[in-house]
């Protein structure tokens, strides 16, 4: 393994933080609803377990999933029924003003960011084929260490920072501005990516 490697894993993963999805629509949402604060503790739940889905792959665990393939469908389901959970409250509360809603604490921001990214088994499977592809073979446990602790270092840097731009002034103004048009458009496309990830393969 050298500089190279860790470089194109770097660019990866910017490229993966960077499209829509869940991850990117929850820390967007929680950043312009409720500020920097939940922002950046929404951020932190994200990278924490992106970070463990690459630890668990470079440990092989996405074998577990080939060899008990109800152990993937359970987690898989799981996560698609917390999705269309946070669309369906987020569609909910599209018409009510953010000064009647209690503001979340940022450990539950940080354990609903958690939870967006644990309830995506896939990312294992993708952080296993990009591994694949961009190390070479039979890497070392201290070369595993590193890319955990690289990858836990630019989602810690990357993660953080979107949320303090999407929680800037005129970013949060637009938002309350057109708060019940944003709010559904969010649920409905996070109650299509649970609907994905319920039936898709």
């Amino acid at each position: 393994m050298d500089f190279a490697h860790v470089i194109a894993f770097n660019l990866t993963l910017l490229a993966a933080i960077a499209s829509p999805g869940p991850s990117l629509l929850f820390l967007t949402r929680s950043s312009m609803a409720h500020g920097r604060r939940a922002g950046l503790a929404a951020a932190a739940g994200l990278a924490v377990m992106a970070a463990l889905w690459t630890l668990t792959a470079l440990l092989g665990l996405e074998g577990l999933f080939t060899l008990f393939p109800w152990a993937y469908g359970l987690l898989k389901g799981l996560g698609a029924a917390y999705l269309l959970y946070i669309a369906w409250t987020t569609w909910r509360g599209a018409r009510q003003p953010l000064s009647e809603v209690n503001a979340p604490s940022g450990k539950r921001m940080f354990l609903q960011g958690l939870l967006i990214n644990l309830g995506n088994p896939k990312s294992v499977m993708f952080a296993a084929a990009v591994l694949l592809v961009i190390f070479p073979p039979d890497l070392t446990a201290y070369q595993k260490t590193f890319i955990f602790f690289n990858h836990l270092a630019v989602e810690l840097t990357v993660q953080p920072l979107l949320a303090v731009l999407l929680s800037t002034g005129p970013v949060r103004q637009r938002y309350l501005n057109l708060k019940p048009a944003f709010d559904r458009i969010a649920a409905a496309v996070l109650g299509a990516l649970g609907l994905r990830l319920l039936f898709g393969r």
